[in-house]
């Protein structure tokens, strides 16, 4: 059993409050599609890794979806396409 979340446009500080409360709400597995995601801040990455260490304390997982080649760089720069189950 698996929640989809679509994540759009920029992912920083001014918006991370809104994924926050969306995450927040996930119980169960999650898959989170970054097809039409553009940029994501420190901040952003930030609320991954929370909603990571949530979920995996629980027993439930975290898929990273549908990245472009600027963000997968991002994760692999910061070591996270080792933590972060990507697709």
């Amino acid at each position: 059993n698996s929640n989809q979340v679509f994540i759009s446009g920029r992912l920083n500080a001014s918006v991370t409050s809104k994924l926050v409360e969306a995450l927040e709400t996930i119980k169960d597995n999650c898959i989170i599609d970054f097809k039409e995601l553009e940029y994501i801040s420190s901040a952003g990455l930030g609320e991954l890794i929370q909603t990571y260490s949530r979920l995996k304390d629980s027993g439930k997982s975290l898929k990273l979806i549908n990245m472009n080649s600027h963000i997968r760089e991002v994760f692999k720069i910061c070591g996270l396409d080792k933590v972060f189950t990507i697709d």
